[in-house]
Parts: C-alpha cells; sequence; structure tokens
C-alpha cells in the first residue's frame, strides 16, 4: 500500500459546514473511494490556518487519475467548491506532501 499525503485550503468560517458535509458523505462517493483502491483515508484541519491535510493509503497509485472521469467526484467537487479552494475543474486546490519519516 502506498501511502499518499496532501494539504488543501478551506475558506475561513467553513470549518463547521466542512465537517458536517463530511458527516453526511454521500454512500456513492464512499462506494467510489473504497472501489478505487483507497483506504484509511483521513483529512484533519489546522483551525489557525485553515489548512486541511488529507492523508490516505492505495494499492495502485494511478488509479487516482481515473476520479476525475467519475461523475459522482464531478459532483462531490462542485458541492464542496463554494467552501474550500479549487481549481478550475472545480477539483480542491490539493498540493502533494513528501514523505520525509515514517515510523512502523
Amino acid at each position: 500500500m502506498k501511502r499518499v499525503a496532501f494539504k488543501m485550503k478551506l475558506h475561513a468560517g467553513m470549518e463547521a459546514e466542512y465537517q458536517k458535509r463530511h458527516d453526511e458523505i454521500w454512500p456513492e462517493l464512499v462506494s467510489l473511494l473504497k472501489n478505487t483502491g483507497i483506504s484509511e483515508y483521513s483529512i484533519f484541519l489546522d483551525p489557525e490556518t485553515n489548512s486541511l491535510f488529507g492523508f490516505l493509503k492505495i494499492a495502485e497509485p494511478l488509479q487516482l487519475d481515473e476520479l476525475p472521469k467519475e461523475a459522482i467526484m464531478q459532483k462531490w467537487w462542485a458541492y464542496m467548491g463554494d467552501i474550500m479552494a479549487t481549481n478550475d475543474d472545480n477539483s480542491p486546490l490539493s498540493i502533494p506532501m513528501k514523505e520525509v519519516f515514517y515510523l512502523n
């Protein structure tokens, strides 16, 4: 399993709404993520900077490149676009992070 980490940016004042939307995540999206091979997916919030830190494990990292093609993924991005920084296609502005230490 490959560990993948990334950071995103939440708009100020949207912490509770971001939490609410993820508490109510759509079952179809959960199925898509799991069927893509994603496991142990977590998102953490730094409330001082509104930075989001995402971490997941995936069997085949190239599968992540297939997610943008899925209608449910595009619908989720549009749904989340008003509360976070996004690219022109509504996908979250996501910056990959380099692993520099791992203790197993």
